[in-house]
């Protein structure tokens, strides 16, 4: 199979971004088409089932590698505040290309709304001296009340294609919006490889980090923009409404477990790919939503985590710490 961009991602100075993701996808599509002549599972025999596990892979480690940081900062919710900007940058979009039949892909738009709504909520917080939730909640009705207007204006060009966006759908996952997440992937990944020691540091110690000379302003807004990009890439298998459980559950359930912060991510990702793998396989054959699958295989996940736990601490191991005092074994900044 040949991959075929259905919109201009590849042109112009996006060419040489996206042109070697295609070839990615390509590769992968291959060598999913080899596993499932190899095993004669159903599932892996359609192209459009190949890119869903491919996002739903790089969503089961992006989506807990931010998740981690969010919840040990108390900042759960923020994932659905920027899920429903998500949605009005998806709403923009598709209005675009209904009105002015740019051919833009509505994922595009929706990570430029979402990371410019990640920055108010910083904004706000910082110059009305609100709480978090305070600025969140705006945001967040802010952004749905952006996304349904969009949509009751040009009802007969919107209406059909939201609801993919609002509750996920396997089937619908794009060559240009695998793409999009594999370049959200990469661009995740790497920025958190490069700032890990400094945003471990404003986690849990935002006092001390701000006195040591780390501009903590500065990484709020580079976590709260990672964990937009993340929102939208996992916005296609989860929809708007559940997309925010991937940054929570599969993190509060290894905390349940785990005895560091470094323990904490690596297990929380495991857990994710589980709820992942598990979820799609269960929702292609039951023939039911796959975000909501996955939540709920996520959820078992973590009541599992829970008793497996309290079974520790009952036969004497080592108590496991509660979510907000895993340890932390490095937080030297290495320099800011």
């Amino acid at each position: 199979m040949t991959y075929r961009p259905t919109t201009p991602l590849q042109a112009g100075l996006l060419d040489p971004v996206f042109g070697p993701l295609y070839w990615v996808l390509e590769v992968w599509s291959g060598l999913i088409s080899w596993l499932a002549q190899a095993t004669g599972l159903e599932l892996l025999q359609y192209g459009f089932m190949h890119r869903a596990l491919l996002v739903g892979l790089c969503i089961g480690v992006i989506a807990p590698l931010i998740g981690t940081f969010l919840v040990h900062r108390q900042l759960a919710l923020i994932g659905d505040a920027l899920a429903h900007t998500g949605f009005a940058g998806v709403a923009v979009g598709l209005f675009l290309n209904s009105v002015l039949d740019l051919g833009v892909s509505p994922y595009l738009t929706a990570v430029v709304v979402a990371m410019i709504a990640a920055l108010f909520i910083e904004l706000i917080s910082e110059a009305t001296d609100a709480y978090n939730d305070v600025s969140m909640a705006i945001v967040l009705s802010t952004g749905f009340a952006l996304g349904t207007t969009l949509i009751s204006i040009n009802a007969g060009g919107l209406a059909v294609g939201v609801n993919q966006f609002l509750f996920g759908n396997l089937s619908t996952v794009s060559e240009d919006s695998a793409a999009i997440l594999l370049a959200l992937f990469v661009i995740i990944v790497s920025v958190v490889g490069l700032t890990r020691n400094q945003l471990l540091y404003v986690t849990f110690d935002e006092t001390a980090a701000e006195v040591s000379g780390l501009s903590v302003s500065w990484y709020n807004r580079i976590m709260v923009m990672l964990t937009a990009m993340v929102v939208v890439g996992a916005m296609q298998i989860m929809g708007v409404i559940l997309v925010a459980a991937m940054l929570v559950v599969p993190v509060a359930g290894a905390s349940q477990v785990a005895r560091s912060f470094n323990e904490s991510l690596l297990v929380s990702i495991v857990l994710a790919e589980l709820a992942v793998i598990l979820g799609i396989g269960v929702s292609y054959y039951g023939e039911a939503t796959a975000g909501g699958v996955i939540v709920l295989v996520a959820v078992a996940i973590y009541v599992v985590a829970v008793v497996v736990g309290k079974l520790w601490t009952a036969f004497g191991e080592d108590a496991v710490p509660e979510m907000g005092s895993i340890s932390v074994n490095e937080t030297n900044t290495g320099g800011d």
